[in-house]
Protein backbone atom coordinates (compact mmCIF):
# COMPACT_ATOMS: atom_id res chain seq x y z
CA UNK A 1 0.00 0.00 0.00
CA UNK A 2 1.37 3.57 -0.56
CA UNK A 3 2.23 6.01 1.70
CA UNK A 4 -1.23 7.61 3.17
CA UNK A 5 -1.78 11.46 1.29
CA UNK A 6 -2.97 12.89 5.07
CA UNK A 7 -2.56 11.65 8.18
CA UNK A 8 -4.85 13.68 11.16
CA UNK A 9 -7.35 12.83 14.19
CA UNK A 10 -10.95 13.39 13.18
CA UNK A 11 -12.64 14.18 16.76
CA UNK A 12 -16.27 14.72 17.63
CA UNK A 13 -17.95 13.86 14.71
CA UNK A 14 -21.65 14.92 15.13
CA UNK A 15 -23.89 13.03 12.09
CA UNK A 16 -27.28 14.12 11.53
CA UNK A 17 -29.00 11.63 9.19
CA UNK A 18 -32.01 12.02 6.80
CA UNK A 19 -34.14 9.48 4.83
CA UNK A 20 -34.09 11.08 0.72
CA UNK A 21 -35.80 9.10 -2.39
CA UNK A 22 -32.67 7.46 -3.48
CA UNK A 23 -33.50 9.02 -7.14
CA UNK A 24 -32.36 12.41 -5.92
CA UNK A 25 -29.31 10.98 -5.38
CA UNK A 26 -28.73 9.03 -8.54
CA UNK A 27 -27.61 11.11 -10.73
CA UNK A 28 -24.68 11.65 -8.42
CA UNK A 29 -23.94 8.36 -7.50
CA UNK A 30 -20.14 7.60 -9.26
CA UNK A 31 -20.20 5.39 -11.91
CA UNK A 32 -19.28 1.73 -10.99
CA UNK A 33 -20.62 2.31 -7.68
CA UNK A 34 -24.03 1.58 -6.20
CA UNK A 35 -26.43 3.01 -3.09
CA UNK A 36 -25.61 1.69 -0.08
CA UNK A 37 -28.69 0.87 1.92
CA UNK A 38 -29.44 0.35 5.50
CA UNK A 39 -32.59 -1.66 5.75
CA UNK A 40 -33.95 -0.34 2.43
CA UNK A 41 -33.91 2.96 3.36
CA UNK A 42 -31.56 5.34 1.89
CA UNK A 43 -29.08 8.49 3.86
CA UNK A 44 -27.59 11.43 3.41
CA UNK A 45 -25.83 12.70 6.53
CA UNK A 46 -24.91 16.07 7.50
CA UNK A 47 -21.56 15.56 9.13
CA UNK A 48 -19.64 18.16 11.61
CA UNK A 49 -16.37 17.59 12.94
CA UNK A 50 -12.63 18.57 14.11
CA UNK A 51 -9.76 17.89 11.99
CA UNK A 52 -6.37 18.05 14.65
CA UNK A 53 -2.41 17.30 14.18
CA UNK A 54 -2.99 17.41 10.18
CA UNK A 55 0.30 15.94 8.54
CA UNK A 56 -0.08 16.27 4.31
CA UNK A 57 2.85 13.80 3.42
CA UNK A 58 4.25 13.83 6.73
CA UNK A 59 4.21 17.43 6.77
CA UNK A 60 2.76 19.97 9.20
CA UNK A 61 1.67 23.36 7.35
CA UNK A 62 1.23 26.49 9.94
CA UNK A 63 -2.53 27.27 10.89
CA UNK A 64 -3.33 24.55 8.93
CA UNK A 65 -3.37 21.38 11.01
CA UNK A 66 -6.46 21.95 13.10
CA UNK A 67 -10.02 23.20 11.77
CA UNK A 68 -13.46 22.35 11.12
CA UNK A 69 -15.18 20.68 8.48
CA UNK A 70 -19.02 20.05 7.27
CA UNK A 71 -20.12 17.75 5.05
CA UNK A 72 -23.30 16.39 3.55
CA UNK A 73 -22.72 12.81 1.90
CA UNK A 74 -24.09 9.55 1.09
CA UNK A 75 -23.25 6.20 0.75
CA UNK A 76 -22.61 3.55 -1.79
CA UNK A 77 -20.87 0.54 -2.05
CA UNK A 78 -18.26 -1.21 -4.98
CA UNK A 79 -17.54 -5.01 -5.65
CA UNK A 80 -14.26 -5.99 -6.03
CA UNK A 81 -14.15 -9.68 -6.79
CA UNK A 82 -15.78 -11.09 -3.25
CA UNK A 83 -15.19 -7.74 -1.53
CA UNK A 84 -17.43 -5.32 -0.97
CA UNK A 85 -16.00 -1.80 -0.41
CA UNK A 86 -18.57 0.01 1.37
CA UNK A 87 -17.67 3.96 1.43
CA UNK A 88 -19.08 7.39 1.23
CA UNK A 89 -19.82 10.37 -1.59
CA UNK A 90 -19.73 14.01 -0.69
CA UNK A 91 -22.45 16.47 -1.92
CA UNK A 92 -20.07 19.15 -0.56
CA UNK A 93 -17.60 20.15 1.75
CA UNK A 94 -17.13 23.31 3.92
CA UNK A 95 -13.94 24.45 5.57
CA UNK A 96 -12.52 27.67 7.15
CA UNK A 97 -9.44 27.99 4.52
CA UNK A 98 -9.63 28.40 1.00
CA UNK A 99 -5.68 26.58 0.75
CA UNK A 100 -7.16 23.33 2.04
CA UNK A 101 -10.21 23.83 -0.01
CA UNK A 102 -7.83 24.01 -3.42
CA UNK A 103 -5.96 21.04 -2.28
CA UNK A 104 -8.63 18.44 -1.59
CA UNK A 105 -10.10 19.86 -4.87
CA UNK A 106 -7.43 19.26 -6.72
CA UNK A 107 -5.78 16.00 -5.32
CA UNK A 108 -9.46 14.20 -5.31
CA UNK A 109 -11.25 16.02 -7.40
CA UNK A 110 -13.76 16.60 -4.25
CA UNK A 111 -16.40 19.42 -3.81
CA UNK A 112 -14.45 22.14 -1.24
CA UNK A 113 -15.28 25.67 -0.47
CA UNK A 114 -13.94 27.73 2.05
CA UNK A 115 -16.66 29.24 3.98
CA UNK A 116 -16.42 31.55 7.41
CA UNK A 117 -16.59 28.11 10.64
CA UNK A 118 -16.94 28.11 14.40
CA UNK A 119 -17.58 25.69 16.58
CA UNK A 120 -18.16 25.24 20.01
CA UNK A 121 -17.56 21.74 22.24
CA UNK A 122 -18.30 21.39 25.84
CA UNK A 123 -18.89 18.64 28.54
CA UNK A 124 -16.71 15.44 29.56
CA UNK A 125 -16.69 14.14 26.01
CA UNK A 126 -15.58 10.59 26.66
CA UNK A 127 -15.45 10.60 30.24
CA UNK A 128 -19.66 9.97 30.90
CA UNK A 129 -22.47 13.14 31.74
CA UNK A 130 -23.56 15.82 29.15
CA UNK A 131 -21.70 16.72 26.08
CA UNK A 132 -22.74 19.57 23.43
CA UNK A 133 -21.26 19.47 20.18
CA UNK A 134 -22.47 22.86 17.55
CA UNK A 135 -20.68 23.34 14.29
CA UNK A 136 -21.62 26.33 12.29
CA UNK A 137 -20.72 27.84 8.80
CA UNK A 138 -21.76 31.37 7.25
CA UNK A 139 -23.63 30.90 3.83
CA UNK A 140 -24.81 33.24 1.91
CA UNK A 141 -24.42 36.02 4.54
CA UNK A 142 -25.94 34.09 7.40
CA UNK A 143 -25.07 31.16 10.03
CA UNK A 144 -26.33 27.60 9.37
CA UNK A 145 -25.78 25.38 12.51
CA UNK A 146 -25.78 21.84 13.10
CA UNK A 147 -26.16 20.98 17.03
CA UNK A 148 -26.38 17.53 18.97
CA UNK A 149 -26.76 16.74 22.52
CA UNK A 150 -25.92 13.58 24.16
CA UNK A 151 -25.39 12.10 27.93
CA UNK A 152 -23.54 9.08 29.11
CA UNK A 153 -20.32 7.40 28.04
CA UNK A 154 -19.50 6.33 24.53
CA UNK A 155 -19.78 2.39 23.49
CA UNK A 156 -18.97 0.40 19.85
CA UNK A 157 -21.87 0.67 18.08
CA UNK A 158 -23.98 -2.57 17.99
CA UNK A 159 -23.78 -4.88 14.90
CA UNK A 160 -26.20 -4.42 12.12
CA UNK A 161 -27.31 -1.12 14.29
CA UNK A 162 -27.42 2.54 12.35
CA UNK A 163 -24.78 3.60 14.06
CA UNK A 164 -22.57 1.10 12.83
CA UNK A 165 -23.59 1.83 9.36
CA UNK A 166 -23.10 5.15 9.43
CA UNK A 167 -20.19 5.59 10.87
CA UNK A 168 -18.08 2.12 9.35
CA UNK A 169 -17.51 3.53 6.15
CA UNK A 170 -13.50 3.04 5.00
CA UNK A 171 -13.66 4.17 1.24
CA UNK A 172 -14.53 7.28 -0.53
CA UNK A 173 -15.41 7.76 -3.91
CA UNK A 174 -15.11 10.90 -6.20
CA UNK A 175 -16.98 11.29 -9.71
CA UNK A 176 -14.43 13.12 -11.74
CA UNK A 177 -15.30 15.74 -14.03
CA UNK A 178 -14.13 13.81 -17.31
CA UNK A 179 -16.35 11.14 -16.40
CA UNK A 180 -14.35 8.55 -14.38
CA UNK A 181 -14.33 7.70 -10.26
CA UNK A 182 -11.61 8.25 -8.30
CA UNK A 183 -11.18 6.11 -5.26
CA UNK A 184 -9.42 6.20 -2.04
CA UNK A 185 -8.87 4.02 1.61
CA UNK A 186 -9.64 5.77 4.46
CA UNK A 187 -8.02 3.66 7.67
CA UNK A 188 -9.08 4.16 10.93
CA UNK A 189 -9.92 1.91 14.41
CA UNK A 190 -13.89 1.02 14.69
CA UNK A 191 -14.99 4.52 16.64
CA UNK A 192 -17.16 4.51 19.70
CA UNK A 193 -20.66 6.17 19.67
CA UNK A 194 -23.18 7.81 21.61
CA UNK A 195 -27.01 8.12 20.07
CA UNK A 196 -27.86 11.94 20.40
CA UNK A 197 -30.33 12.55 22.99
CA UNK A 198 -31.37 16.02 20.75
CA UNK A 199 -30.15 17.21 17.37
CA UNK A 200 -31.26 19.84 15.34
CA UNK A 201 -30.04 21.63 12.18
CA UNK A 202 -31.00 25.51 11.39
CA UNK A 203 -30.22 27.57 8.80
CA UNK A 204 -30.63 28.09 5.07
CA UNK A 205 -28.10 26.10 2.54
CA UNK A 206 -29.90 25.69 -0.96
CA UNK A 207 -27.37 27.80 -2.22
CA UNK A 208 -24.56 25.58 -1.10
CA UNK A 209 -26.59 21.83 -1.35
CA UNK A 210 -29.41 22.91 -3.99
CA UNK A 211 -32.92 23.32 -3.08
CA UNK A 212 -33.57 19.48 -3.24
CA UNK A 213 -31.37 18.08 -1.57
CA UNK A 214 -31.65 21.62 1.23
CA UNK A 215 -34.80 21.31 1.49
CA UNK A 216 -34.73 17.56 3.70
CA UNK A 217 -32.58 19.13 6.17
CA UNK A 218 -35.11 19.29 8.38
CA UNK A 219 -34.42 20.80 11.98
CA UNK A 220 -34.81 16.99 13.42
CA UNK A 221 -32.96 14.37 12.03
CA UNK A 222 -34.40 10.64 11.39
CA UNK A 223 -31.29 9.75 13.66
CA UNK A 224 -28.41 11.30 15.11
CA UNK A 225 -25.35 10.09 16.79
CA UNK A 226 -21.96 11.25 18.20
CA UNK A 227 -18.76 9.51 17.37
CA UNK A 228 -16.05 10.12 19.35
CA UNK A 229 -13.41 9.71 16.75
CA UNK A 230 -9.63 8.63 15.72
CA UNK A 231 -6.94 9.29 14.16
CA UNK A 232 -7.10 8.50 10.29
CA UNK A 233 -4.86 7.88 7.35
CA UNK A 234 -6.30 8.73 4.07
CA UNK A 235 -4.67 7.25 1.40
CA UNK A 236 -3.78 8.61 -2.57
CA UNK A 237 -6.72 8.02 -4.67
CA UNK A 238 -7.15 5.30 -8.01
CA UNK A 239 -9.41 5.82 -10.59
CA UNK A 240 -11.70 2.80 -10.79
CA UNK A 241 -13.43 3.63 -13.69
CA UNK A 242 -11.89 5.80 -16.87
CA UNK A 243 -13.69 8.31 -18.49
CA UNK A 244 -15.74 7.17 -21.76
Amino acid sequence: MPAPFLAAEWRSLAMLNYEVDPTLLAPLVPKGTELDRYNSRTYISLVGFRFERTRVRGLWIPFHSDFDEVNLRFYVRRTVGTEVRRGVVFIREVVPRWAIAAVARSVYGERYVALAMRHRISGPVSEGGRTTVKYAWRVAGRWAELDLECEGKPTRPAEGSIEQFIAEHCWGYAAQPNGGTLEYRVEHEPWRVWRSTQARFTGDCASLYGPELAGLLKPAPDSALLAEGSAVLVYPGTTVVSSE
